[in-house]
């Protein structure tokens, strides 16, 4: 377990902020009574956050001078750091062997690089923060892949590796490194993917809300917990993947066969 802090007049940088869980962590941290900053790359959806009293910053994590702008702000609105909050990420679906090396590459390069190396240009800040924190917005399927998501989740596990061994480089620093792992959530996510082309559907509709998930993370930053693991149904996938991953892999091939005999 980490630190407990308070949300109330902490500072948040938060990216991938202009919708879904981004939007709704900036919302909810501002109405908290944190000085939030939110960006992303959409200037015209993070326009419509002000009205929350919500500090916004259009950047792309993938640009080493966007990274550097985004620091920059922060200590110029707010003076420092204390939460950064690496919630910024895009996915595809379809088969590996269907895809091309550009799509992984595109997936890595917000998922993993644009979060490990915006956390490396923010360590100063937090180094000198108020109980920092380092929050990674990950996913069940950085617990267990699946089929026609093969590239996203690869990423994902790439932020739980990283995650879980800069926990113990920063404990030196007092530094809290907090993963959270949703499951299916209401947004705009399956809609904004590079491609769509997975024979495996899965309804997004079914899952928690934004709302939802952005307050069980602001939950786990109050109370400093180390990763937390959403829904009943991503607990479950977690647990049987863990204790039974055997069944799991049959499971899943199975489904695989059955739709691509349907699709012949």
């Amino acid at each position: 377990m980490g630190r407990r802090r308070e949300i109330a007049g902490a500072r948040v940088l938060i990216t991938g902020a202009s919708q879904g869980i981004g939007r709704a962590l900036a919302v909810q941290a501002a109405r908290h009574g944190a000085q939030v900053l939110a960006t992303a790359r959409s200037a015209d959806l993070l326009g419509e956050l002000t009205a929350d009293g919500v500090q916004i910053l259009r950047a792309d994590v993938t640009s080493a001078a966007d990274r550097k702008a985004m620091a920059d702000e922060i200590v110029r609105r707010f003076g420092g750091l204390d939460i950064l909050v690496n919630n910024a990420g895009i996915g595809a679906t379809g088969h590996f062997g269907e895809a091309t090396e550009e799509r992984l590459r595109q997936i890595f390069e917000v998922n993993f690089f644009g979060l490990t190396e915006l956390t490396r240009v923010c360590l100063p800040l937090l180094k000198q923060g108020s109980r920092p924190v380092v929050v990674n917005i990950s996913s069940i399927v950085g617990k267990r892949g699946l089929p026609g998501r093969s590239e996203y989740s690869a990423s994902k596990f790439a932020v739980q590796g990283f995650s879980e061994a800069l926990r113990a480089e920063l404990a030196v620093y007092g530094i809290d490194v907090i993963i959270i792992n949703p499951g299916l959530t209401q947004t705009n996510f399956p809609k904004n993917m590079l491609e769509r082309k997975s024979r495996l559907q899965v309804d997004h509709m079914r899952g928690m809300t934004a709302e939802q998930v952005a307050a069980a993370t602001l939950r786990a930053i109050a109370r400093g917990t180390n990763e937390v693991t959403l829904s009943g149904m991503g607990k479950l996938f977690v647990f049987a993947s863990r204790f039974f991953p055997r069944a799991v892999d049959r499971i899943a091939a199975r489904r695989v066969r059955k739709l691509y005999q349907a699709g012949e």
